[in-house]
């Protein structure tokens, strides 16, 4: 099955639908075709009403995403009509496009009679409260929708409002996406009011509606009834500290709500406070993200000594918040003790080379957490050297992210010793970092020896032809990784080449991101060439390179016998140097993107 990213290939042209060598006509005459992915293509009304026309007899396509391409009321028009007969049509994609309320109407329409749509997605569509109100019409009476994605519209409070009605009396909807709607505190108190009795609904999108302290009091009221919604998300909500105190609250009698995103609120140490509060007691939330809420020391000691008690939160995210130093050393005593932790994100947290030590020191004794994300805290080489030390000995972790950390290659060579020794490990972001070619020769040397690590993500780096020669070889006798990304680098057409040798023999890789690289036709060919033997790989990723209309046809040749790369990403600049041949002769059931 194969995946092509037709992003931004050209307009269509005008008059395209009595042009049957069109890819749109290919593509719907295949037979077993389940998914089509036509993101950014522009096609506009008149593309629409050919794929609709296809729609109202096709037996096989599931999936159709039609995502940034000029869709105005007459496409919608006429995917509504193919919605009333198609019966297999189970997502629908329609994010970015013009739609507006009469679009979504004409829509609605068809959502009452169709039965076999499960995921409508209609963010940004310029939708307001009219459409709003025909969908909430349409949800009294579907039955088998199950997601409704509206973020970044325009429904206001009414719009929301009608929509709570509508969630009083709709028995399958169970996901509904309301983000960036300007729902404000009097929507979110509709909303509320329908969890109340609603028994279905499982996750709630609030995000950036500026619900206020308001809004998160009369959430904080509907969780202390509802025993169905287990994923609310708040984030970018002006609730505040007051806010948060309202729903540590709810937390402490809600027994069903296991993730909680409040992300982008200044909740500060006192919210933070209050939260450790309510999850002494709090036995079901499993992921609670604070990123960006202004907590400083003193709320991530008050976390810590939390963590130390409960033993149901498995995920905490602290990212882009001030904890520093002290507060990287109160949770590394909590990791000591606290035996449900799996995942904790401290990116720029400013815990410097100092905090890395410290937690590196819980976590050769921590059993339980098995992703750190630590990047752009400035650990430095010491901060990496600590690391290695932890890992020498920890058995548990398996991804670690010191990406943006000044570590260099003189950090990436000590964390390459602990390779030596740890079998836990399997992803490592070290990206900007600035390893350079030494860096990326001391990852290669234990790629040789290490027999756990499957995904190494080294981008933006300075590696440039002898780092990716170096790492060839050790492609050529690992058998584990089979994800490397060298996204912005500079390994150029030698790089290439030595890294399609590469790809003859290794048996493993199945991702592999070349992108932003100066990689010209020359290893554009060399690719190419690889991925007429190469049986394992299934991702390849060249955007952003000087890849011309020779290099892009070679590799689209090599399609035609490959039969395991699934999705292959060439750029704007380097597809729309090729009209339309892409989708003919590639002989076999396709995905395309």
């Amino acid at each position: 099955m194969l995946s092509i990213y037709m992003r931004f290939v050209q307009e269509l042209p005008t008059g395209f639908a009595s042009k049957t060598s069109h890819p749109v006509r290919v593509i719907m005459g295949n037979s077993c075709l389940t998914s089509l992915t036509l993101t950014g293509n522009h096609i506009g009304d008149s593309g629409v009403v050919v794929l609709s026309k296809a729609l109202k007899t096709n037996l096989t396509l599931t999936t159709l995403d039609l995502k940034a391409n000029s869709i105005e009321e007459k496409g919608a028009v006429a995917l509504s009509e193919a919605l009333m007969t198609n019966s297999t049509l189970t997502t629908l994609r329609l994010s970015r496009n013009s739609i507006k309320d009469n679009g979504a109407e004409v829509l609605s329409e068809a959502l009452k009679s169709n039965t076999s749509l499960t995921t409508l997605i209609m963010e940004n569509n310029m939708i307001g409260t009219r459409g709003a109100q025909a969908l909430s019409e349409a949800l009294k009476s579907n039955s088998t929708l199950t997601i409704l994605t509206l973020g970044s519209n325009e429904i206001g409070t009414a719009g929301a409002q009608t929509l709570s009605e509508a969630l009083k009396a709709n028995l399958s909807l169970t996901v509904l996406d309301l983000m960036f709607n300007k729902i404000e505190d009097n929507g979110a108190v509709a909303l509320s009011g329908a969890l109340k009795s609603n028994s279905t609904l499982t996750t709630l999108n609030l995000g950036a509606n500026k619900i206020g302290i308001n809004g998160a009091q009369a959430l904080s009221e509907a969780l202390k009834i509802n025993s169905t919604l287990t994923t609310l998300y708040l984030m970018a909500n002006s609730i505040g500290e007051n806010g948060v105190v309202a729903l540590s609250e709810a937390l402490m009698i809600n027994s069903t709500l296991t993730t909680l995103g409040l992300s982008k609120n200044p909740i500060k140490d006192d919210g933070a406070v209050a939260l450790s509060r309510a999850l002494k007691s709090n036995s079901t939330l499993t992921t609670l993200t604070l990123g960006d809420s202004q907590i400083g020391t003193s709320g991530a000691q008050a976390l810590s000594e939390v963590l130390k008690v409960n033993s149901t939160l498995a995920t905490l995210d602290l990212i882009v918040n001030s904890i520093g130093e002290n507060g990287a050393q109160a949770l590394s005593e909590a990791l000591r003790i606290n035996s449900t932790l799996t995942t904790l994100k401290l990116r720029r947290n400013s815990i410097g080379e100092n905090g890395a030590v410290v937690i590196s020191e819980a976590l050769k004794s921590n059993s339980t957490l098995t992703t750190l994300i630590l990047e752009n805290n400035r650990i430095g080489t010491n901060g990496a050297q600590a690391l290695s030390e932890a890992l020498k000995i920890n058995s548990t972790l398996s991804i670690l992210t010191l990406r943006a950390n000044e570590i260099g290659a003189d950090g990436t060579q000590a964390l390459c010793e602990a390779l030596k020794i740890n079998v836990t490990l399997t992803t490592l972001e070290l990206g900007w970092n600035s390893i350079g070619d030494n860096g990326a020769a001391a990852l290669s040397e234990i790629l040789k020896v290490n027999s756990t690590l499957a995904t190494l993500k080294i981008m933006r780096n300075g590696i440039g032809f002898n780092g990716a020669q170096v790492l060839s070889e050790a492609l050529k006798t690992n058998s584990t990784l089979n994800t490397l990304s060298l996204r912005y680098n500079s390994i150029e057409d030698h790089g290439a080449q030595a890294l399609a040798e590469a790809l003859k023999t290794n048996s493993s890789l199945t991702a592999l991101d070349l992108g932003c690289n100066k990689i010209g036709d020359n290893g554009a060919m060399a690719l190419s060439g690889a991925l007429k033997t190469n049986t394992t790989l299934t991702t390849l990723e060249l955007d952003g390179n000087e890849i011309g209309t020779n290099g892009a046809q070679a590799l689209l040749d090599a399609l035609k016998t490959n039969s395991t790369l699934t999705t292959l990403e060439l750029g704007h600049e380097t597809m729309k140097l090729l009209p339309y041949p892409l989708c003919q002769g590639l002989g076999r059931c396709t995905t395309i993107h």
